[in-house]
């Protein structure tokens, strides 16, 4: 599938759906929002996303580097290296790309967001380098970006802060519910590349990896829902995750300094390219955002949500997910876009409400696939997405059955 298509897809379905509007509804307005939200995406692209992009850029590739020259990013991609030999096999184990995507996964885990990106698109880059065919994704570049769309996250911060800012009963009580949720969606994406890719899932290193993962996770919930009290929760999600950040860092410029490594120079060494890639992506990043402007404010979600909930209450199931639906949908295309339907969600329903609740475990489940297909691709000048989009939205799916379910057992 061609980035060309996608792109255009866009454009055309949202003026259909707005031409649709005007004739049958009389929304007079509808083509001015469209033209506004237009510009109003082309300027977040570069003032919101991509500007700031390259200070975070610069800090985290020279934070990389001096980790690499301290030999901490190699120790851990050894580390691993049994495993990603078997889901990456077209990667030679001591490639630096093993290291910069441990470390993106790392960070996603965490709810890390502003270090994430920049180890993925380093992770990226460095892939980028073993690739015959620049215009198009290599099997490891499908099966990185495929996993990291997937969004696993250990703990959503993000989240519970917004629940406790709109005045949350209790905020952390979605933790649970999004860990299983972002855990199916991850585990599905595997298994749909492994499947297009023929990676032998029942190879006993990859099955021991994937069992230890899953009593990691299991673990993790018993000892959050048995040992640990609501605001304790809270307080482990809010300082755990910069703990551990604060301690890489610190890791790496010990580990550097111990083995006599100009820390500074190290440091400016690597940050160089920050500024760069960000300039990179600014097209990319752009022409996505102004497409998946169009189709949101077309009103395409209220169509699709509409024919959902005739559809779901025609058939007889329970229909309290609906109005909770456009935060899923948007999820794919558009983080901040999705992040404001789960707040007007909150708003409109209530903060405690199944809705509010469903909401939340949504925008937890899976990442932003098509902004991620932009920025990660466009980075490295690839154009061409091969199955890496529907792998993508098959796990984005798995992640939004997985949010019904346990929303209905935990809060319904």
């Amino acid at each position: 599938m061609s980035l060309n298509y996608i792109w255009s897809g866009f454009f055309l379905v949202g003026f259909a759906a707005a031409l649709a509007q005007y004739l049958f509804m009389g929304d007079t307005e509808i083509f001015k929002r469209i033209i506004d939200g237009t510009f109003e995406s082309a300027k977040s692209g570069v003032m919101d996303i991509a500007l700031p992009l390259a200070g975070v850029m610069t800090l985290w590739l020279g934070i990389m580097n001096i980790g690499e020259k301290a030999g901490a990013v190699n120790l851990l991609a050894r580390i691993i290296a049994p495993f990603f030999s078997r889901i990456f096999p077209g990667v030679p184990k001591e490639h630096p790309a093993t290291g910069h995507m441990l470390m993106n996964f790392s960070a996603n885990l965490l709810g890390l967001d502003n270090a994430a990106t920049p180890f993925g698109l380093k992770a990226m880059e460095s892939l980028q380098t073993l690739n015959p065919s620049k215009d198009e994704p290599t099997d490891a570049q499908i099966m990185f970006l495929v996993l990291h769309t997937s969004g696993l996250t250990l703990i959503p911060v993000a989240i519970m802060a917004q629940r406790s800012i709109l005045g949350a009963a209790d905020p952390s009580d979605i933790f649970i519910p999004c860990m299983i949720a972002t855990y199916v969606a991850t585990v599905t994406g595997l298994i749909a590349v492994a499947i297009r890719q023929r990676i032998n899932l029942f190879d006993r290193v990859v099955l021991s990896w994937l069992g230890c993962s899953t009593a990691a996770i299991a673990a993790l919930i018993w000892y959050f829902t048995q040992v640990l009290t609501r605001p304790e929760i809270e307080l482990f999600s809010k300082v755990f995750s910069n703990l551990i950040l604060m301690g890489v860092i610190g890791g790496f410029i010990i580990g550097a300094l111990w083995k006599k490594v100009n820390v500074y120079e190290a440091f400016i060494e690597g940050a160089k390219g920050g500024i760069q890639t960000s300039l990179t992506v600014i097209p990319y990043l752009v022409g996505m955002l102004v497409a998946i402007s169009v189709i949101r404010n077309a009103g395409l979600f209220g169509f699709v949500v509409d024919g959902f909930s005739w559809l779901f209450g025609a058939l007889g199931f329970n229909t309290d997910f609906v109005p909770a639906l456009p935060t899923a949908l948007m999820k794919p295309l558009s983080g901040s876009g999705s992040k404001a339907m789960m707040i007007d969600a909150m708003q409109t329903y209530g903060v405690d409400s199944f809705v509010g609740r469903l909401a939340c475990v949504f925008q937890g489940s899976a990442d932003t696939t098509f902004y991620i297909v932009a920025l990660y691709f466009g980075s490295v000048g690839i154009r061409k997405t091969r199955y890496a989009i529907s792998c993508g939205l098959i796990a984005d799916f798995a992640g939004v059955i997985a949010a019904i379910a346990v929303a209905y057992i935990f809060f319904h």
